[in-house]
């Protein structure tokens, strides 16, 4: 899965904003806190959930079963609006 290029992020210090450049897809602003960020900095480049998993278990300190709900989480949140394939 990876975000579609459709899609453009822009990170400052404190967060990550996304936007689609087709209103068709989506027509809004996406906030990130540094935990979305972090996925989808992943989704970037082709990847699955469980190499999202694995990158944040080795980037956290949390439970991996916590950081495994988190991602689905935010998945779930990102495949609502369409901005990844997969």
């Amino acid at each position: 899965m990876k975000i579609k290029p459709e899609f453009i992020t822009h990170g400052s210090q404190s967060e990550q904003v996304m936007v689609s450049t087709d209103t068709k897809l989506f027509s809004g602003l996406v906030r990130s806190n540094s935990t979305a960020s972090f996925i989808i900095d992943c989704l970037k480049q082709e990847t699955t959930q469980e190499k999202i998993v694995d990158a944040m278990v080795s980037e956290y300190d949390a439970p991996r079963d916590r950081i495994a709900a988190d991602v689905a989480k935010i998945l779930e949140k990102l495949r609502s609006i369409g901005a990844i394939d997969g």
